[in-house]
């Protein structure tokens, strides 16, 4: 006669599957928040070796970047009513 595995080495092996994907899920994470934590340290450490001006023209550039980005939002929204 065949060997059957019992109901509880059934459940165990359904909880070891559970814990084993908990565990993979916390790791993927963990190293996602490592290189988001990497990344913002890098930029932050571009913007530590800048020199006050190239910050301020950085600003200006993203402000104008954003000020035709929205004009020309509004002129889009205009053409279609």
């Amino acid at each position: 006669m065949a060997f059957t595995p019992s109901k509880d080495a059934k459940r165990r092996e359904r909880e070891q599957k559970k814990q084993d994907k908990r565990m993979a899920r916390e790791d993927e994470k963990a190293d996602a928040l490592a290189a988001k934590r990497a990344a913002e340290q890098a930029a932050a450490e571009d913007t530590s070796q800048m020199t006050e001006a190239q910050i301020q023209a950085k600003l200006e550039a993203d402000f104008e970047a954003e000020l035709a980005a929205e004009a020309a939002g509004e002129l889009t929204f205009q053409m279609a009513s």
